[in-house]
């Protein structure tokens, strides 16, 4: 018989958040913003993120939230995954993760899980868990951004991971941070009324300054008006830094600095070749990494990215004027978000032409961005409602569920 022990009559809820992309910033950032926006005002609920990121440790997370770092992996060019660090196959790999989650599930015990993006996990690792958690009857929530890729991409991509049929087995919920009315990210998928009938939009996910201030200083040109150039990660980043910095080569007008902040996963040989350029100009300077960008966003005149979902939903809190120069490769979500939001007035947007990046035509944008308008001007009702929407979710659950069972550090 399996060792029981008594909840704890404080304890509110255990919830366990996965978030499984190595890879870049959006996830993780993602999955953060939800864990502290349960915990506020809930000094009895407790959360773990479970992250292959490298870097989590320097995320500023709320008192009842914790980590478990499983082994990292990285996707290659050509669409394979290999280990982050270690010697071995990524088949290996993948059902070592796998074994870490379900055991966190266990000991754990958590009477809510959700899962950031990927309805089965990287490779299929998060099924054990979700067998585990659902016997146990603990409420599973699918969190999806406002974009995942276009239809004829997603799709296949999903129908080959398992994905809907995960939907219908497996969970009560799907929380899509984002608006109906901007996209509808499922919509390609013939679902049946009563997966429909488990969607939230919930809009998206407001972001507040950093309760700590940054231990290190900021460059000089914080202190007067500037624009913040960010790549988020930095991994996929280096053709919309390259386009800026030549802007500024190419046209004397550009008088406003910029400081460039290249992310933690961008190549140490083009950050190298970026700061060489950087220190030729007396309008730009660069940080390698800041864990509290927000920060420097809140500081900033106005803003250039990439547009990924975390940065976009920066800008919008912070309600800066952003120019978005979106990835198209090897997804065109970042694409699709900043035509969305360029119809609504929020950003505005510049892409290659024929394959060029023209850097006059940057430019001119980036003359134009400090007195373009900001998303505050456009009236779109629900816009930053996510987080709100989430704990008003969460705080009507923990009102209407079951109590919790005793929890178990032995299989039942």
């Amino acid at each position: 018989m399996p060792e029981e022990f008594p909840v704890d009559a404080t304890s509110l809820a255990r919830v366990l958040i996965y978030s499984h992309d190595t890879f870049g910033l959006g996830h993780l950032r993602r999955s953060r913003a939800i864990a502290n926006a349960l915990v506020a005002g809930q000094p009895d609920v407790s959360v773990i993120i479970i992250s292959g990121s490298p870097v989590i440790g320097n995320f500023e997370f709320r008192s009842g939230v914790d980590y478990v770092r499983i082994p990292g992996v990285v996707k290659l060019a050509n669409g394979d995954y290999r280990t982050l660090n270690l010697g071995m196959g990524i088949d290996e790999a993948a059902a070592l993760r796998g074994d870490i989650i379900r055991q966190t599930v266990e000991s754990f015990r958590p009477d809510m899980v959700i899962i950031d993006k990927e309805p089965t996990g990287f490779r299929g690792e998060v099924m054990g868990a979700l067998d585990r958690a659902k016997a146990r009857g603990a409420r599973i929530v699918l969190g999806i951004r406002d974009i995942m890729d276009e239809p004829s991409r997603l799709v296949p991509e999903w129908e080959r991971k398992g994905a809907v049929e995960a939907l219908k087995a497996y969970y009560d919920d799907i929380w899509v941070y984002g608006l109906k009315d901007i996209y509808e990210p499922l919509a390609a998928f013939d679902l049946p009324r009563h997966i429909l009938d488990r969607i939230t939009y919930t809009g998206y996910l407001r972001r507040g300054l950093p309760r700590d201030p940054e231990l290190n200083p900021h460059p000089k040109i914080t202190k007067r008006p500037f624009i913040l150039v960010t790549s988020g990660g930095g991994g996929d980043g280096e053709d919309m830094l390259d386009w800026v910095i030549s802007a500024y080569e190419a046209d004397p007008r550009l008088s406003v600095p910029a400081l460039i902040v290249f992310g933690p996963f961008m190549a140490r040989e083009r950050c190298k070749a970026f700061m060489e350029r950087i220190a030729r100009h007396p309008c730009l300077e660069a940080l390698s990494f800041d864990s509290k960008l927000e920060t420097l966003m809140n500081k900033a005149t106005a803003v250039v990215a990439m547009g990924g979902y975390n940065t976009f939903c920066e800008v919008l809190s912070f309600n800066k004027p952003a120019l978005i120069v979106p990835r198209c490769k090897p997804r065109l979500e970042q694409y699709i978000r900043a035509v969305a939001a360029e119809r609504l007035g929020l950003v505005s947007m510049i892409v290659e032409q024929g394959g060029r990046r023209d850097p006059l035509r940057m430019a001119e944008a980036l003359l134009r961005l400090p007195n373009q308008r900001r998303p505050g001007d456009a009236i779109v009702p629900g816009l930053l409602d996510g987080t709100d929407a989430v704990r008003r979710d969460f705080a009507r659950w923990l009102d209407h569920r079951q109590p919790p069972i005793a929890r178990s550090h032995a299989a039942e």
